[in-house]
């Protein structure tokens, strides 16, 4: 398994989602990736997204700079 980061800080909705879904798709099931976003919308959609696609969101936190950090394990999809 592998871990990545993907930073979509200041992409648009849903270009954001996207661009996590299309992301997803390269690796392998398994591995994780990390994705930086702006918080609000951005944050929501890919996270609610991102699990109705079959994916486990480990993790959202939030950085001192503003941004959000989610956590996300490839699954079956």
């Amino acid at each position: 398994m592998a871990d990545f980061e993907l930073d979509l800080r200041g992409v648009a909705c849903p270009m954001n989602f996207v661009k996590t879904r299309l992301f997803l798709d390269k690796i392998a099931e398994g591995d994780l990736v990390t994705v930086l976003l702006d918080g609000g919308e951005p944050v929501e959609s890919v996270s609610e997204s991102v699990v109705q696609d079959g994916h486990t969101l480990e993790a959202k936190s939030e950085a001192k700079e503003g941004h959000f950090m989610l956590s996300i394990r490839k699954g079956r999809n």
